[in-house]
């Protein structure tokens, strides 16, 4: 009999371990943005600092994107100014990263720690071109990137509530500004073709 009860034991913990594997195998990995908003709501009890947090995760995968994008445009470019827009985006915004990075960290806001679902999405939208193809979708989608970041970044500078970020977001306006400017003769360029 306690033979019996021990291999009925055996049996369910090998069929929960199965169940288990098997959920988790059906389950997508987390996005890693999710993952830091959540913990983010679970910091701040305004919602007025979380705004500011959620700026600041934004403004991460900007970052990482374009410096994603920017790797594979010196990679795939085909016309040199793509690769220069390339090239300056990953440096440029390789800073950024470092600055905002440190800035979170000194408010204790949580940042998105890997490669977000949208990175991925777009990293690989721009991957499948190749030729001009890819240079005209990417000249575009940094034109449209940084109209949108500037936007963000805008919106921040005058309705963040923290003094450092609303400062931080300001003092990046001039670049993001430059970048597209940067984008849009890329852009000319590519249309040339």
């Amino acid at each position: 009999m306690k033979n019996y009860k021990t291999a009925l034991f055996q049996v369910a913990l090998i069929i929960s371990a199965v169940m288990g594997m098997s959920a988790c195998m059906d389950n997508k990995p987390e996005d890693t943005k999710e993952v830091a908003e959540e913990r983010n709501e679970e910091k701040f009890d305004t919602n007025k600092s979380e705004k500011d947090a959620q700026f600041l995760v934004n403004a991460a995968e900007i970052n990482r994107e374009e410096i994603s994008l920017g790797k594979l445009a010196q990679q795939k470019g085909v016309m040199n100014h793509v690769k220069e827009l390339g090239k300056m985006m990953e440096t440029e915004h390789g800073k950024s990263l470092v600055d905002l990075t440190a800035l979170a960290k000194a408010k204790n806001i949580s940042l998105p720690a890997a490669q977000t679902e949208n990175e991925r999405e777009a990293y690989k939208k721009l991957n499948d071109k190749t030729g001009n193809d890819f240079s005209k979708a990417y000249s575009n989608m940094m034109v449209d990137r940084h109209k949108e970041a500037i936007r963000l970044f805008e919106k921040a500078s005058t309705d963040g509530t923290d003094p450092e970020i609303r400062a931080w977001a300001t003092s990046m306006l001039p670049a993001l500004r430059t970048h597209l400017e940067h984008s849009e003769m890329c852009q000319m360029e590519c249309d040339k073709m």
